[in-house]
This record gives C-alpha cells, structure tokens and sequence, in this order.
C-alpha cells in the first residue's frame, strides 16, 4: 500500500462519495450499507491522516469518533489523540486581529 498523500487523499474523498450514496439510497432505519460506508470513510480518513504525517509531518484539525463498543476499524491509531496538542483555534483568530 502506497502512502501517498494524494492517493490517500483521493480514496477518502471516494469514501466520503459511497457514505452520500448510501444515506441517500438507505433501505431501512439500519441499513448495513451505510454503516459500511461510514467504517470505510473513518479509515480512509486515518490512512489519509497517517500518510499526510509520514510525509510531511503534518495533521488534520479533525479526529474520527468511535464508540468504545465499536470494533470495526481496523489499526486505530491514537497517536493523534494527544490532549496536550489541542489548540484552540479561537484564541489564535483574536492573537492575529
């Protein structure tokens, strides 16, 4: 598996397409579809994440939600779930005015 950022890139944008298809083709209050999808985006989004880091050393300011019963994504990484890092993006808005 390559771990290109753009590659990476373009199969979380594709996962986020199939999630949209499968909310607006929803067969039923819990179509395993859509829970499919959602698996699928949250872990493109962490390869995109991992890869983004690997070659740049840079993330998101986003963070995908599991529940703790949830066991479907695969290699959850909770590296970038370090608390000390947090910014808070309001402060820096009114630091620059």
């Amino acid at each position: 598996m390559s771990n290109d950022p753009r590659a990476a890139l373009a199969t979380l944008t594709n996962a986020l397409e199939e999630h949209l298809t499968a909310i607006v083709n929803r067969r039923g209050e819990h179509d395993p579809a859509i829970d499919n999808a959602y698996v699928a985006v949250a872990n493109a989004f962490e390869r995109y994440e991992e890869a983004l880091f690997d070659t740049y050393e840079e993330v998101t300011p986003l963070e995908v939600y599991i529940d703790d019963d949830d066991e479907d994504f695969d290699d959850f990484d909770e590296d970038f779930e370090d608390d000390d890092d947090d910014i808070d993006y309001e402060d820096l808005d009114e630091d620059e005015s």
